[in-house]
């Protein structure tokens, strides 16, 4: 997620549903679906079509499959049975037998109690709603019934397990939270039994109301809830809240205009929800509760930008645009050694070592320059913390704001020494590239691009436009890490040439001879000591760094389209020369193989090649059309038939060599020793 890519996809066949949530065993590393409701598959990363991988028709409707790390899959049918997924697999076709008459599931959930897994779901018949606890290994059921509520129902569950004690917590229409305690009990009781419950917190303040739809547990003193905040006379707005129950205060909340789906979910101190069309991950950490604390968090939470449990700055509708993460929170805490000297001194001890890092930003806001930079200074310079990471893009996300409210301030040197000296992220600091790509500013673009893992691919695309589009003139007039190029191009001390020497291909000389029949004009001058790269060195840096830049193919091929066409064969040319430059040299001498090393070790082969591909499947049309084009795709078209023939030779004698590895593994070879096996 943090990336931004995705690691896998499989599909059912059409027609076809997947009917409950895919979960992973954590066990096994498979993965376990299943669709129109019986048919259960499991297959692993590596498997590509489900229509091969294990199949197995249960005899009961699915309702969920739940995946313990230390447990394995629990299978909850419709009819309240419950299989852990090895029973369940010895036997596929095995009787299911139904608990629940005319009660439909409305939630569920698992825990591990010691080595015993246990389930718990919720049901509702005729507005009445029960609660099962299941132990399917020592074959315990207990079925409870909810305390009802005068005008007011359930709408969502959450549940935890501590101390042999299931606490489950509803949310119910009345914007209320109640709390209901259910002990683990392993004797068999036939007797239905109520439970009681109790008020945990009510949804309102100043006023206002939250028509809660999903909320989650954070620890024992605080839940987040999702939902619309209501307030008379005004319309209702989504919003994310976190609430400390212990103090029934609410700590912070932002408004989510975009509108979400209503649902929310948590996993290790990170919030997942919808955001308008996107997912908007937003990391927390939860501090002891404390009634000071409770009454601070109050009073920040009139201030979002300052907010201690979330930062929210990068949920704003521009940020959206360009951003699907949110970045991390935490105030900076110290403890404090204050001694009474003066008001000053106090005050200023005071500022650094016992605010959260959101307030001392903000007390910033109008400092000097010289003040302003020196204070971030000393803030990075502390001990790391666990939430150190988040002050440092704290600290980076106050430097932008200040460029955007100044715009004849932009502290380069300073952004260019965190992005090389800290451990950064793009979704630390969405607004960092937008600002260097509107200030052309080549060096910090090509630093994030190399150290940043999360880069959308809207911004990658649009640090190769400016790439492409900057004058060479210009480029030799700036600072750009030229480290990636040194080691395939001969740049001069003038900056005014860059040579290189003709690598060869294929495998006999007649192929080779056959891809440089014809080489490219205007940029490639061929000549006795070696071809000249289409771009300068500064250029040929930048462009590596584009290279070097994780992305996804089905999000970056709409905005290459959007690549003029002039700089889409300028980039095409580069990539084919840089294609022949780092392929393995490969020559065809009598019955031997020599295979030299890759020059341009910052790139592997496949990433240069998919790039071309992009480049065509994106320009195909008009590259054929383009007269300064034509000569390329020619050589293009003789470089991959070259290939074609060269794999095909090796496709021929692949029995031959795989004799030759069977004899090898046969033969008991000592310490040391040289062999020449020849291929007639």
């Amino acid at each position: 997620v943090s990336d931004q890519k995705p690691l896998g996809c499989w599909s059912v066949k059409h027609g076809q549903i997947l009917t409950c949530p895919v979960v992973c065993n954590f066990e096994t590393h498979e993965y376990i679906a299943v669709h129109d409701n019986k048919v259960l598959r499991i297959w692993k990363n590596e498997d590509i079509n489900l229509d091969k991988v294990f199949k197995a028709t249960l005899s009961a409707d699915v309702y969920r499959i739940h995946s313990l790390p230390s447990g394995g899959p629990v299978v909850l049918f419709r009819g309240g049975a419950v299989r852990t997924l090895d029973v369940l697999l010895e036997a596929p076709q095995q009787e299911i037998e139904t608990i629940i008459s005319d009660e439909v599931i409305k939630w569920s959930e698992a825990f591990m109690e010691g080595q015993q897994p246990v389930l718990i779901f919720a049901t509702e018949k005729d507005g009445d709603f029960f609660v099962y606890v299941q132990s399917p290994k020592v074959n315990s059921l207990h079925k409870y019934k909810l305390e009802q509520q005068e005008l007011s129902k359930p709408l969502s569950f959450t549940a935890y397990l501590k101390n042999q004690i299931i606490t489950l917590l509803c949310l119910y229409s009345n914007d209320s939270v109640y709390k209901v305690m259910i002990p683990l009990q392993h004797n068999t009781e036939e007797e239905e039994q109520i439970l009681s419950k109790s008020l945990l917190l009510k949804l309102s303040v100043s006023g206002s109301v939250l028509k809660g739809t999903s909320f989650v547990v954070l620890d024992k003193d605080h839940i987040a809830v999702l939902g619309s905040l209501t307030a008379s006379g005004e319309e209702s707005k989504e919003c994310l809240t976190i609430w400390n129950t212990k103090f029934q205060t609410l700590q912070t909340s932002k408004a989510l205009p975009l509108g979400t789906s209503g649902q929310l979910w948590c996993y290790e101190e990170k919030f997942f929800f919808t955001h308008g069309k996107v997912l908007t991950v937003i990391m927390y950490k939860c501090e002891t509760s404390s009634l000071a604390a409770a009454v601070g968090k109050l009073k920040s939470s009139q201030t979002p930008d300052v907010a201690s449990f979330v930062n929210w700055n990068t949920l704003g509708d521009e940020e959206l645009v360009v951003s699907f993460q949110s970045q991390q929170p935490v105030p900076l805490k110290s403890e404090s050694k204050m001694t009474l000297r003066s008001k000053k001194n106090t005050a200023a001890k005071v500022r650094s070592n016992t605010l959260p890092v959101g307030q001392l930003l903000l007390n910033l806001k109008d400092a000097s320059t010289a003040a302003f930079e020196d204070e971030l200074r000393q803030l990075m310079s502390k001990a790391q913390t666990p939430d150190f990471q988040a002050t440092i893009g704290s600290v980076v996300t106050a430097l932008i704001n200040r460029c955007k409210a100044n715009p004849k301030y932009y502290p380069r040197n300073f952004l260019l020494q965190i992005v090389q000296t800290r451990d950064l992220s793009y979704s630390l600091c969405p607004d960092l590239m937008a600002v260097a790509l509107e200030k052309k500013d080549v060096h910090l673009l090509q630093t994030c691009l190399q150290r940043f893992p999360d880069i959308p691919e809207e911004i990658t695309y649009a640090c190769l436009k400016v790439f492409l589009s900057i004058s060479e003139a210009y480029l030799q007039r700036i600072d750009v890490n030229l480290e990636s190029v040194i080691s395939y191009i001969d740049v001069e001390l003038n900056n005014k040439e860059v040579k290189t020497e003709i690598v060869e291909n294929g495998f006999n000389a007649e192929l080779e001879q056959d891809i440089w029949d014809s080489k490219i004009t205007k940029e490639n001058h061929p000549s006795t000591d070696g071809e000249l790269c289409p771009v300068g060195p500064q250029k040929a840096a930048l462009l590596n760094a584009i290279l070097h830049s994780a992305y996804s193919e089905t999000f970056l091929l709409p905005h290459l389209k959007n690549l003029p066409a002039q700089q889409a064969v300028l980039f095409l040319r580069y990539l084919y020369y840089l294609y022949v430059k780092c392929i393995p040299l490969l020559k065809h001498n009598r019955c031997h193989l020599h295979i030299a090393k890759c020059k341009c070790t910052f790139l592997l082969c496949p990433q240069i090649m998919d790039w071309m591909c992009l480049l065509l499947d994106a320009h195909f049309t008009v590259m054929v059309m383009l007269p300064e084009a034509k000569q390329l795709l020619s050589n293009l078209h003789k470089f991959v038939r070259a290939q074609v023939r060269f794999y095909s030779e090796l496709n021929k004698i692949e029995g031959s060599l795989r004799e030759l590895q069977r004899l090898n593994h046969q033969k008991d070879f000592q310490t040391y020793s040289i062999e020449v096996l020849e291929i007639i």
